[in-house]
C-alpha cells in the first residue's frame, strides 16, 4: 500500500501519512544529501514537508529553511508538489546582527509573526507558507493580537492554515474558541511528542484534537532513537551520547521486551514504532527526521505495516499510557 494521503484532521488538504521533517538538514545532513533526501521522499509519495525558522541552529538560525529554499528554487513542480509548513515563536538571531528585543526572544507578538513570517518566506524562496505553526504556547500574548496577526498573513496571501506546537489540551480549546469568536478557520493542527515512550498527550491533547478535528502530528515519534534499536547499537559499539545512554540504562527492560517483540514479528523497531503510532485515527502523520535516504526509505515501511490487536495489547504492556483519558483515568 505504502504512502497514503489523508486529510489534516477534518480540514480538506491532503498530506501524506508521514511527515519529513527537516530538522538535520544543514547540520547532520549535508545541503546535497538534503536534497537527495527531499527528491526521494516526493518520488516515495511523501508530500508534508516541515521545517522551522530555527532550524539549522548548529551552523546557523535559518539554514535548513535557506536548504529548503534551495531545493524548491530547481523548480520542476517541486513547490506545488509540497505542502509546506514552518513554524515561528523562537529567536531567530544570526550572527553579525544587533540585538533587536522583538526578534531575540520567544514570543507570538503580531510584529514578531509577520517580520519572521517575512524572513521564512525569503529563506525558503516561496511567497505562501502552507501550514504555519506555532511553534509554542504564549500565553502572555492576548489571543485576539495573535489571530490579527495570522488572519493578516491569510488575508495577504502569505499563508493559508495555521497550527499549533506544544499546546496544552487547554491551549487547543482556547486558540479554537478566540479564532471562532473572530470567524476564523482557527487551528488545523498540533505538533506533539508522542511515541511508546511517551503518551502524556493522550490524557487531554488527543481528545482536544478530536473534538476540534486537528490533525496530530507526532514529533519524535521514536523517542530521540530509543525506540529505533537502541540495544542492537550498543551491542554494535554505537552507544550514542552520555543523555542518550542513560535513557537506554533505565529503559533497558523495556528495550528488551519490545525489541524481542519487533524481532518475533519481522519488523525493525523503527517501523514497529512508526507503525504504532498510524493505528491512532488522530494521528495524521508522524514526523520522521532521516538523516540519508537509507533512514527515509527504512521509515517509509511503517505505512505497510499493520498491526494485530494483541501485538498492539504487547506494545500497551510494556510501554503503557496513562490509562485512558482525562478526567476517566483518575476520577470516578
Amino acid at each position: 500500500m505504502g504512502i497514503t494521503h489523508r486529510r489534516l484532521g477534518r480540514h480538506g488538504v491532503l498530506v501524506s501519512n508521514l511527515c519529513l521533517g527537516t530538522m538535520n538538514f544543514g547540520g547532520h545532513t549535508s545541503e546535497p544529501d538534503s536534497f537527495a533526501i527531499m527528491d526521494r521522499a516526493l518520488e516515495l509519495g511523501i508530500n508534508f514537508f516541515d521545517t522551522a525558522d530555527v532550524y539549522g541552529w548548529t551552523v546557523e538560525k535559518g539554514i535548513t529553511e535557506e536548504i529548503i529554499g534551495r531545493w524548491l528554487a530547481q523548480g520542476g513542480g517541486r513547490r506545488e508538489s509540497v505542502v509546506l509548513a514552518t513554524k515561528v515563536y523562537n529567536p531567530v538571531d544570526r550572527k553579525g546582527t544587533r540585538p533587536e528585543p522583538n526578534r531575540d526572544r520567544r514570543c507570538l507578538s503580531a510584529v514578531k509573526i509577520k517580520r519572521h513570517c517575512e524572513g521564512s518566506l525569503r529563506r525558503l524562496q516561496t511567497d505562501c507558507i502552507d501550514l504555519y505553526q506555532m511553534h509554542h504556547v504564549d500565553r502572555e500574548c492576548p489571543w485576539d493580537e495573535i489571530w490579527q496577526a495570522f488572519g493578516a498573513l491569510i488575508q495577504q496571501g502569505k499563508a493559508v492554515c495555521v497550527g499549533s506546537s506544544n499546546f496544552a489540551g487547554w491551549d487547543i480549546a482556547t486558540a479554537c474558541q478566540e479564532s471562532a469568536r473572530r470567524g476564523m478557520m482557527g487551528l488545523v493542527s498540533e505538533q506533539s511528542v508522542y511515541n511508546l515512550a511517551k503518551r502524556t498527550v493522550e490524557l487531554e491533547v488527543i481528545p482536544a484534537c478530536r473534538f476540534y478535528g486537528l490533525g496530530l502530528i507526532p514529533w519524535s515519534p521514536l523517542a530521540g532513537g530509543l525506540l529505533g534499536g537502541a540495544l542492537v547499537r550498543q551491542r554494535a559499539g554505537r552507544r550514542g551520547e552520555g543523555g542518550f545512554a542513560a535513557q537506554v540504562a533505565e529503559h533497558r527492560g523495556q528495550l528488551k521486551a519490545y525489541e524481542t517483540l519487533c524481532r518475533r514479528i519481522g519488523e525493525s523497531p523503527a517501523v514497529v514504532g512508526l507503525a504504532w503510532l498510524l493505528h491512532n485515527p488522530v494521528v495524521t502523520a508522524p514526523i520522521i527526521g532521516p538523516r540519508t535516504v537509507e533512514q527515509l526509505e527504512t521509515a517509509v515501511r511503517a505505512a505497510d505495516v499493520r498491526l494485530d490487536k494483541n501485538t498492539l495489547k504487547e506494545l500497551d504492556a510494556i510501554w503503557p499510557g496513562p490509562g485512558g483519558e482525562a478526567p476517566e483515568v483518575y476520577s470516578w
